[in-house]
């Protein structure tokens, strides 16, 4: 089949990992694809995915083939795949805006962005550069509370004529205005804030998910995440934070028996450890009562590398969203939204997400 063309917008960790992906099952079977969700959607397999465009405002990348940009710092997520050929894909300067936060200036190059001095583009010319790359489908992966940003770049997609997948925590597919845009281009969106394939989210999703069906009541409940990648760097400015806190709480709130009260839950990043760099370690503790209001607690410590663990559900949602080009299905995939994102635009369980996908994949619903 025809590769899926793709632009990426922020060339960071999780951009490195799910190229890297793309190469690493080039020598996979079907049954070797550990790791994967599913291996063929609509025909398209994990390596039938091309990048033939990309954006980013660190020097060291900016001009670079991204093949060779992706292990450039401050990338510094585990390389599972060395042996990347040349992309001949060169890596254009994209918009600062408030992608970038100050106090990140504070900190060494390694663990920072070093912004280029190249001349900021015009929308006009990413719009043009998006059009000649032949690009169906732009992946956002800016740093959390890039609202403008963000915003920017999904006008950027709609003058464009392309599919958006918004994988951080700013509202735009669970933005009604912003949906209709993309409904009334006929372009489809999936988002908002990617939700990794077995990490924070998830997990506290699934046991609150099991406490209700057992009949526990959760009486309060904390998250609390700690990392040493530029991500978690960037969010040391709580003022960037907004989103991201409802974003996550807000996927847990919405599988609960009841909801809690604000003050009986605390989901969100705590600290940047900057030995652990892409390594992330999340601690949950869940308080309830069961039979004969006797009372119970869980308390569970989740580490993983957190950039691959995005782009198993990054692949997964590429192909989706061009299964709903090639059958001319646009707006908001609310059935991949619901499975991939932490905030879609509709709220289902994981068990009703997992199988609406999977109809959706198989032709059944049009979303």
């Amino acid at each position: 089949m025809e590769k899926i063309r793709i632009a990426i917008v922020g060339v960071g960790n999780c951009a490195s990992s799910l190229l890297q992906g793309i190469e690493y099952y080039k020598d996979k079977n079907s049954e070797e694809s550990v790791g994967l969700m599913h291996w063929d959607i609509g025909g398209y397999k994990p390596f039938d995915i091309k990048v033939v465009s990309a954006f980013d405002i660190d020097r060291r990348k900016v001009g670079e083939d991204i093949f060779k940009a992706i292990f450039a710092p401050p990338n510094c997520t585990t390389i599972f795949y060395q042996n990347m050929p040349e992309a001949k894909v060169k890596i254009r300067m994209g918009r600062v805006l408030d992608g970038f936060s100050e106090h990140m200036k504070d900190f060494n190059d390694e663990c920072t962005f070093v912004l280029s001095d190249e001349k900021e583009p015009s929308a006009e010319d990413i719009v043009g550069a998006l059009r000649n790359s032949g690009a169906e489908i732009l992946l956002n992966y800016l740093p959390v509370g890039s609202e403008l940003a963000t915003r920017f770049y999904a006008e950027c997609a709609l003058e464009a004529g392309i599919a958006f997948i918004n994988n951080i925590p700013v509202f735009i597919a669970s933005n009604p205005e912003w949906a209709e845009k993309f409904k009334s281009k006929k372009l489809p969106i999936i988002g908002d804030d990617i939700k990794a394939q077995l990490g924070a989210t998830i997990t506290h999703r699934t046991l609150a998910d099991l406490f209700k069906k057992r009949g526990v009541k959760l009486e309060r409940t904390y998250q609390l995440n700690t990392g040493g990648n530029t991500d978690f760097l960037n969010m040391l400015d709580r003022s960037r934070l907004a989103s991201k806190k409802v974003s996550k709480t807000e996927a847990v709130q919405s599988v609960l028996a009841k909801r809690l009260e604000n003050e009986n839950i605390h989901i969100g990043p705590s600290d940047y450890v900057p030995w652990q760099k892409d390594n992330k370690v999340c601690f949950i503790r869940m308080e309830g009562r069961l039979f004969g209001d006797m009372p119970m607690n869980i308390e569970l410590r989740l580490s993983v590398e957190d950039s691959p663990n995005s782009a198993g559900v990054a692949i997964d949602a590429i192909r989706c969203c061009k299964l709903a080009l090639d059958r001319g299905i646009g707006g908001i995939l609310y059935s991949p939204s619901a499975y991939f994102m932490k905030h879609p635009p509709r709220q289902f369980t994981d068990d009703e997400a997992y199988r609406m996908t999977d109809e959706f994949i198989a032709g059944k619903r049009k979303d």
